[in-house]
C-alpha cells in the first residue's frame, strides 16, 4: 500500500482566519481503489500483492498503471513477466485485500493461506482472483522509475466480471458489489449515491420541484 502522510509534519505556514494549515507536499490524494494485484512465474506458485496507487490512464487503448516499491516481491515478477492482473475489492475480500499488503509472498501462499481461488483470465498468463467481482488482465507497455516506486503502465488485454452483478438484461452492476476504497489509512465500502455523471446539468423532468432553498 501507499505510504501514509501523518498529520503534524512541518508546517510551512498557518492561517488562523481560515483555520487551515499548509504542510510540505505529500501523498494525500484520497480516496483511491484498494486493488488486489496478482502475478506470477512460471512453475512457481502466484503472489497477491495490494496496491491503493492505481488508476485509469487511457481509454483507446484502454489502458492503467500501477505503482510498486522496487523492494516488493512482486515487483520483480511483474517486471520478469511483463503481465498482471487487476483484481477489485468489494467488502467480502476487504480482510484478505488488507493481507496482502502486510505480508510477503516470499513467505506465504496467499491464495492458499487467505482460501482465495486462482482462476485463468484471457490474454496473461498470471492468475485471476476467482472471488473478485471484477478481473482487468494487464500487459506492461512501460516501467517509468520514479524514485521510491516503479510505475508499471499496462493495457487491458481482457475484463473477467462476476455474472452475479448483471441483470437479465445483460447489463453489469458493478456498484452493487459495494466496492472497497482506501483513505488515509482506512478502508471504506462505497455507500450513499449522490448522482451520476453528468447530473449537474441535466434537465429536470416537467413537473419535477425545485429542492427549497435553506
Amino acid at each position: 500500500m501507499g505510504e501514509q502522510s501523518k498529520p503534524g509534519g512541518r508546517v510551512l505556514r498557518e492561517v488562523t482566519a481560515g483555520g487551515r494549515q499548509t504542510w510540505r507536499g505529500g501523498n494525500m490524494l484520497y480516496p483511491v481503489p484498494a486493488v488486489m494485484v496478482s502475478a506470477a512465474r512460471a512453475g512457481e506458485r502466484p503472489n497477491i500483492i495490494t496496491v491503493a496507487w492505481a488508476g485509469t490512464v487511457n481509454s483507446d487503448p484502454p489502458m492503467l498503471s500501477v505503482s510498486i516499491r522496487k523492494e516488493r516481491y512482486s515487483h520483480g515478477i511483474i517486471s520478469e513477466t511483463g503481465e498482471f492482473v487487476v483484481n477489485l475489492v468489494h467488502a467480502p475480500l476487504a480482510r484478505a485485500c488488507d493481507y496482502c499488503g502486510v505480508r510477503s509472498g516470499r513467505d506465504v501462499d496467499k491464495f492458499g493461506e487467505l482460501g482465495l481461488t486462482p482462476v485463468v483470465i484471457e490474454g496473461v498468463d498470471a492468475p485471476a482472483i476467482a472471488q473478485s467481482p471484477l478481473n482487468l488482465a494487464c500487459k506492461v507497455t512501460q516501467v517509468i522509475p520514479l524514485g521510491s516506486h516503479d510505475l508499471f503502465l499496462a493495457r487491458i488485454v481482457s475484463v473477467s466480471v462476476d455474472e452475479r452483478y448483471m441483470d437479465e438484461k445483460g447489463a453489469f452492476h458493478l456498484n452493487d458489489a459495494g466496492l472497497v476504497a482506501y483513505s488515509h489509512g482506512t478502508y471504506f465500502e462505497l455507500g450513499k449515491k449522490l448522482g451520476t455523471f453528468g447530473y449537474s446539468v441535466k434537465k429536470r423532468k416537467a413537473g419535477a420541484k425545485r429542492p427549497r432553498k435553506a
